[in-house]
Parts: C-alpha cells; sequence; structure tokens
C-alpha cells in the first residue's frame, strides 16, 4: 500500500497535509499520534471512504475504494460494527453473504477470533474485548488481504488486549497486511513498524528499533515527545 502526497481538507483547516508512506505486505504497521491527529482520516482514505484534495492512494495496485477492493480489504471502525439483536453467529453469517462467502467462512473466522463458545449468543450482551472481536471477525470473513484497524484496543483490560495484538501477529503471519491505529503509546511496540502522525503530518516512519536510534532515547513515548519538539521548533 502506498500513500503520496495525500491532503485532506476540511472547514478550511488541513486535516493532512502532503503525507507520504508505504505499508509492507504482511505486517503489522501501528498508526500512533493523538486525537485528532489525523489518524481516522487517513485510515478512511486508504479504504477510499474519504474525499481527498490531492495526492494518490493505492492499495494492492489498485486506487483507493475501487472496486476490485472490495472483499480485498476489511475496515473495523472503533465503534464496534455489528447487530446487537443477532447472534456471534447471525453477524458472521450475515457478513459472510455480503462479501459472497459462505457459512464456513463465518464459522471460521469466529473460530479464528476465539469465539467459538459464544456463537449463539446475542451480540448486545457480549463484553466490550468480545464485541471488538465479533467486529474482527466480521471483516475476516472476506479473507482480506489488508485490515484496516480503527483503535481495536481502546477500553479494553491489558489482557483481551494482549489477546488481539497476538491474533493480529498471526494473522500477519499468514500473509494479511495490517494498519492498526493507536494513541497508546505502549502498544507502538508491538508493531513491526509506526507511523506517528501529529496535526495531520508524519513524524516518522520506522521500526521501533529505528525511532529509538534516531531520537537516541531508551522508550518510544520519549522517541515521540522529541519529534514533537523537533516538528514545534521547525515550524
Amino acid at each position: 500500500m502506498v500513500v503520496d502526497d495525500l491532503v485532506v481538507s476540511r472547514g478550511g483547516r488541513r486535516v493532512l497535509d502532503d503525507v507520504s508512506l508505504t505499508v509492507a505486505a504482511g505486517t503489522v504497521t501501528g498508526l500512533l499520534g493523538p486525537s485528532a491527529s489525523g489518524k481516522t482520516t487517513l485510515m478512511r482514505a486508504i479504504v477510499g471512504v474519504q474525499q481527498i484534495c490531492s495526492g494518490r492512494v493505492t492499495v494492492l495496485g489498485h486506487p483507493a475504494g475501487s472496486v476490485p477492493l472490495r472483499r480485498l480489504v476489511g475496515y473495523v471502525t472503533q465503534a464496534p460494527s455489528v447487530y446487537g439483536d443477532l447472534t456471534v453467529r447471525a453477524n458472521a453469517r450475515y457478513f459472510a453473504t455480503v462479501y459472497g462467502a459462505d457459512e464456513t467462512a463465518a464459522e471460521a473466522a469466529i473460530s479464528d477470533v476465539d469465539l467459538a463458545a459464544r456463537a449463539d449468543q446475542h451480540a448486545d450482551t457480549l463484553s466490550g474485548g468480545e464485541l471488538a472481536r465479533l467486529s474482527l471477525a466480521c471483516a475476516l470473513v472476506a479473507a482480506p488481504r489488508l485490515l484496516v484497524l480503527d483503535e481495536p484496543t481502546v477500553g479494553l483490560d491489558p489482557v483481551l488486549r494482549a489477546d488481539l495484538w497476538a491474533q493480529f501477529h498471526r494473522l500477519a503471519d499468514s500473509g494479511v497486511t495490517l494498519l492498526v491505529s493507536s494513541h497508546v503509546m505502549d502498544e507502538a511496540d508491538r508493531c513491526d513498524r509506526l507511523l506517528l502522525l501529529r496535526d495531520g503530518q508524519l513524524l516518522a516512519d520506522d521500526t521501533p528499533q529505528g525511532l529509538r536510534a534516531r531520537t537516541v532515547t531508551d522508550d518510544l513515548e520519549g522517541a515521540f515527545l522529541q519529534l514533537i519538539r523537533t516538528q514545534q521548533r521547525v515550524a
């Protein structure tokens, strides 16, 4: 996936300012930054549902949002994208039908996110972590090659967060490319590569180890703060 000189404006303000980046296949790339940094806007542009001013977004060799990508890109929004009055199984089967997949794919997705024991339970009775995993299952039924996840671990306890990150890496090991946004800096070390976004500008595109070396700091939060201070001095 390649983003070239992407500009998005809203209300007269540049939400994304000439952002360029590349996400390698089969990796877990973290998109980090504070609230209102432009993370969700960037993810929407990658999925192809965001109007852009200029620039180009190419996903799996196609323009973002084009017809060939409809079954190749999975998008999990921050809010659970499931139906509360349907069971876990009914939700997965519904989305499988939407994507042209079969019931076998739905059952496999439920199993992949460890919800088989909750398959006949209504979604509105699930915990926050279970809802997050069900939303992930509904995106997995199409066997996407790119999975875009907008703050999937927000509000979850440490154990559930660790379980989800382990799932992300299993997916990457199978060849799926994942772009995962977060504003929690301690999740940065779980990523193969990091994109640090602030005020619509890309401050860094590097590995966790490379970012530490570049800023001569021991922790990634300190590295991020140093990059922000450098940006402020330049501005």
